[in-house]
């Protein structure tokens, strides 16, 4: 029997992350050509952008079942062949209609993507790996958002105005990258577990080198047959009612501190600041180097610090940088820091988003629902995440436009919800790091119960 590091397993289907990030990262430089192209407003533009989202919305409320009754790794293999096709159908779009055809279908395959990649990971990782593995997700997401942005920059300068095809279509090279090296990897052997096919799980945690490949899989069946005593084949029970709630607040405040916003308008941002296309397109850049930069320190905090401490310390440095982009926005003066104030701000920003929320999300949303719907709740966080996403994409190009808004507000407001979160995250979520997730669902389990 061929074995595999479980790191090496992780980085594979970690590349499902690179594809969402890219997507996201991606249309920050499409959006001044199309709309001239398609001779979009501010409202349109924003629909055009957010239509993908719009997707991964629909993507994350129809790929639970799918996801449980086939398999992770079959559903991530046909998901990413078929997201290959609808890249190349958004590129070679003779039409606007037939361009948003295109991106809500690759929105759709991008939202059940989201929700199957960290899902995996958690399920195939050791309790005290699970943090840093997970979190080869959202560091694959943010190199690609450097990448994506790097790549706009150099498309936009040899193919000028219809350079947003090329930086559409380049997506479909991960893509077949990704759908090519799944079938590499095992298939979830917790997964295998729950459709009672222990044997095969066994042999998965032989093959990813588990310590203790036997007590894993006892410990995985016991715990599976205690939530079908308990009726834990719904989502919606009594008994999860912690793990919906810290689902849907992480998730929310995730979106609420404007991350999604600010990456796509980027470049937009900037232009507001006074700065040209190009110049605008070339700072991103620095948006993205930082986010890959905080993302990797991340790698090496989350295990080491856990959760709610990166969610807390992150939370203080993001109400102080977005407090300062308000302050420029709300003085129009952008000549701070020798003029690169709004740069700094943004950067400031990015990097205490990248080691908190940025890090934390979709690891902890990955270990806090037992096993017989960790996919329906991975779906839950998942699409609360994406409709937040689909409401400030759409809406910021429109608020930010208009007379006696604009940035000052927007930013202010993403402040405040920072304030907020910190204190969610000081008195309501519970330290995850290190433990099993069977340990963890006992746990949540207690709590529910000694409050009832």
């Amino acid at each position: 029997m061929k074995t595999q590091n479980v790191f090496t397993v992780a980085v594979i289907i970690a590349l499902g992350g690179f594809l969402f990030g890219y997507d996201i990262a991606m249309m920050s430089g499409t959006t001044s050509q199309l709309e001239r192209t398609f001779s979009l407003d501010s409202f349109w533009l924003g629909f055009t952008v957010a239509v993908a989202i719009l997707g991964t919305i629909v993507g994350t409320l129809i790929i639970g079942k799918p996801a449980e009754k086939f398999g992770r790794r079959r559903s991530l293999i046909l998901l990413s062949g078929l997201f290959a096709l609808s890249t190349i159908g958004s590129a070679t779009a003779m039409n606007w209609e037939l361009l948003l055809f295109f991106r809500f279908l690759t929105g759709i395959l991008l939202g059940c993507i989201s929700v199957v990649t960290p899902m995996y990971i958690a399920e195939i990782s050791p309790a005290k790996q699970r943090g840093q593995l997970v979190l080869l997700n959202q560091f694959f997401v943010v190199t690609a958002i450097f990448l994506a942005f790097v790549v706009n920059y150099f498309l936009a300068q040899a193919f000028a105005g219809s350079s947003w095809r090329w930086m559409i279509g380049v997506e479909s090279i991960p893509a077949s990258l990704f759908f090519l090296l799944l079938f590499l990897v095992p298939e979830s052997p917790r997964w295998l577990v729950n459709q009672d096919r222990v044997d095969e799980a066994l042999v998965v945690f032989k093959r990813i080198r588990a310590e203790h490949p036997e007590n894993e899989v006892a410990i995985v069946k016991k715990s599976v047959e205690q939530e079908l005593k308990q009726g834990h084949g719904k989502l919606f029970v009594r008994e999860n009612r912690y793990p919906i709630i810290f689902a849907i607040m992480i998730a929310a405040f995730n979106q609420l501190a404007g991350i999604n916003a600010i990456m796509i308008y980027a470049p937009r941002v900037f232009e507001m600041a006074g700065f040209g296309t190009d110049a605008a397109l070339l700072q991103s850049i620095s948006i993205g180097a930082t986010n890959l930069l905080f993302t990797f320190v991340a790698l090496f905090l989350i295990d080491r610090y856990g959760r709610r401490t990166l969610l807390m310390i992150g939370s203080v440095g993001m109400v102080f940088f977005l407090g300062m982009l308000s302050k420029a926005f709300f003085t129009n003066n952008f000549s701070e820091l020798g003029g690169y104030g709004v740069m700094i701000y943004l950067m400031g920003f990015i990097a205490f988003f990248a080691f908190s929320q940025g890090a934390v999300l979709w690891v902890f949303i990955s270990e806090i629902f037992p096993n017989k719907v960790r996919s329906k709740g991975q779906a839950l966080g998942t699409f609360t995440h994406w409709i937040m996403a689909a409401a400030l994409i759409w809406g910021f190009p429109i608020f930010a436009e208009m007379p006696g808004i604009g940035g000052g507000p927007s930013f202010a407001f993403f402040a405040i919800m920072m304030v907020l979160h910190f204190f969610f995250a000081w008195k309501v979520i519970p330290e995850t790091k290190g433990k099993s997730l069977e340990e963890i669902q006992l746990e949540l389990t207690k709590r529910s119960q000694s409050s009832n």
